[in-house]
C-alpha cells in the first residue's frame, strides 16, 4: 500500500538522520547507510507493523464493555464539526478493513473478538499480510 511505503520511507530518514552516515572502509568516503544496515542497527519493529499491530489489542477493548472510556474511543464517533474534505477513518474502521482483508467479509469484528480461538486466527492473519507472507 502507498501509506505504508510511505511511513517506511519516513522511518528510514529519521533512522539515517539518527545513526548518521558511515565510512566505506575502501575509499574512506562518507555514505548513507543502506536499508538492511539500517534493520541491522535498530532492532525494533518497524513502524508499519506497530500500527497494524492494533488488532491485537482490539479483542480487549472490545470484551471491557461499552461503559469502559477506551470501548467509546474504539467505537465512538468524534464530536463536533467535520472538516471539509473526506471523512478520517476511526480505529474501528481499519480494524473492519484488516478483518476483511483475511476473508471475514460478512461477519462482524465484534462478534469474532468474542471467540478467542478464530479471533487469533484472524490476527495472525493480518499480521502476516502486513509482512507480505501470504
Amino acid at each position: 500500500m502507498r501509506e505504508e511505503r510511505r511511513l517506511k520511507v519516513f522511518e528510514n530518514r529519521v533512522l539515517r538522520r539518527t545513526f548518521g552516515s558511515k565510512r566505506d572502509e575502501v575509499t574512506g568516503e562518507w555514505r548513507k547507510l543502506h536499508n538492511e544496515e539500517l534493520n541491522d542497527m535498530h532492532c525494533s519493529s518497524n513502524i508499519v507493523w506497530v500500527i497494524k499491530s492494533r488488532i491485537r489489542w482490539a479483542r480487549h477493548v472490545v470484551r471491557m464493555g461499552e461503559k469502559r472510556s477506551v470501548y467509546s474511543v474504539l467505537v465512538g464517533r468524534p464530536e463536533g464539526k467535520k472538516p471539509l474534505g473526506r471523512a478520517r477513518r476511526r480505529w474501528e474502521d481499519n480494524i473492519k478493513l484488516d478483518v476483511q482483508n483475511v476473508g471475514c467479509k460478512s461477519m462482524d469484528w465484534v462478534d469474532l473478538a468474542q471467540n478467542r480461538d478464530r479471533w487469533w486466527a484472524i490476527v495472525n492473519g493480518v499480521m502476516n499480510l502486513r509482512r507480505g507472507v501470504s
